[in-house]
């Protein structure tokens, strides 16, 4: 009896200690629980809290982009996307420049336009006007993403692109109010940034006798990839027609000219073309001049590229201020070519060829400066020269 009593005492000693157990572990349980629940809401509270910090410090940035911003033109101005919070240059800025399709590949790019008519929120990009000073803004960190990538960087203010010991003067477009920098090398006056004067409603056809397209547009003048906000860091790219504004010389009172595309005529010694009043489309003449003054043709090249966007290690020293970007050319069938490692500019001086106009242009990895006759229904960028007092 007393033996079955011990074993009872034993038994119930035992329940209660497995019972004491369970309950410390299922306290342990709950506890673990809390603990788990109180660290959810706090990981979730800093994660809201930094989402709720990286706008403002975006903001900030955008800021300091915006502030070098105006219109393009008369158009209109591009609305800033997310995208261009790549102004503060961060990992989100590094990420949008490796991904944007509309830069180009290295060396030479062909895009057709059919493919971008429009800028998507991934490919807006800043505006820049020519009267903002590049110490209002960081250019190093732009460059640095540029270099890294090997690739044009739509995001880099236009300022940027300048030679920044250079001191540069400036002019406005009656017209449509536009600034552009302007450079004094030798005797001659240059703009050292391509026109952007919007020349539209003028039908521009051709024909391609190789095929049976015919190839229209309601404007002589476009931006790189039909995207409007890429006028305001490369300027435009015209016809030669355009260029030399045959319209207006068709219409001239006094000594209407047909000229353009099939035509040949004899072009007065300066042709104003589509430049601003006091100012003319350089000649062959006015392009030696140029080269003789930098030191010659065969230096030229190298000396009148800009310090930044040509591809394979090519840019240039920009020594005289004259700041050329590779901005390739748009063909008469609507894609755009040679990107970052060409730069065309047209002449005003018509050539023994029916088809063709004078030119210049610069090439990546070569240091010649070069003249040559183009097709007029290519578009280039035009550089105005001012006229000689």
């Amino acid at each position: 009896m007393k033996k079955f009593f011990e074993l009872s005492s034993w038994s119930r000693k035992a329940a209660i200690g497995s019972i004491q157990r369970v309950i410390a572990s299922t306290k342990c349980v709950a506890i673990s629980l809390v603990l788990v629940a109180f660290l959810a809401a706090c990981d979730d509270s800093s994660s809201a809290s930094a989402e709720n910090s990286e706008p403002a410090a975006l903001s900030s940035a955008e800021k300091q982009g915006r502030s070098s911003s105006s219109s393009v033109s008369s158009a209109g101005s591009e609305t800033l996307s997310s995208s261009s919070r790549c102004a503060g240059a961060s990992e989100e800025c590094d990420e949008a420049i490796s991904s944007d399709s509309n830069a180009g590949s290295n060396g030479s790019s062909r895009s057709s336009s059919s493919e971008k008519k429009t800028e998507s929120s991934s490919s807006e990009k800043l505006s820049e006007a020519s009267s903002s000073s590049a110490g209002k803004v960081d250019c190093s960190t732009f460059l640095e993403l540029e270099k890294k990538h090997d690739k044009w960087n739509w995001y880099v203010p236009k300022e940027c692109r300048f030679n920044p010991d250079i001191d540069y003067g400036s002019m406005t477009d009656s017209r449509d109010g536009q600034v552009y920098r302007t450079v004094k090398i030798g005797s001659q006056v240059w703009m050292a940034e391509n026109l952007n004067y919007a020349y539209t409603g003028v039908k521009f056809n051709y024909r391609d006798d190789n095929s049976d397209k015919d190839y229209s547009s309601d404007s002589s003048s476009w931006c790189y990839l039909n995207v409007l906000g890429n006028c305001a860091g490369t300027g435009r790219l015209y016809t030669w027609a355009a260029a030399i504004d045959s319209v207006k010389l068709a219409n001239d009172a006094e000594n209407p000219l047909d000229c353009g595309y099939g035509k040949n005529c004899s072009l007065p010694a300066r042709v104003q073309g589509i430049c601003p009043e006091g100012w003319h489309l350089p000649t062959a003449a006015e392009w030696d001049t140029l080269f003789t003054t930098v030191g010659g043709k065969s230096t030229a090249g190298n000396i009148l590229k800009s310090q930044t966007g040509w591809c394979c290690d090519a840019n240039g020293d920009d020594a005289y201020g004259f700041s050329a970007l590779p901005v390739g050319f748009r063909h008469q069938s609507g894609y755009f070519d040679h990107f970052r490692d060409h730069a065309y500019f047209w002449s005003g001086d018509a050539t023994l060829l029916v088809e063709k106009a004078g030119s210049m242009s610069l090439i990546a990895k070569d240091e010649y400066a070069h003249r040559s006759g183009s097709y007029k229904f290519f578009a280039y960028s035009v550089r105005c020269v001012k006229d000689s007092e």
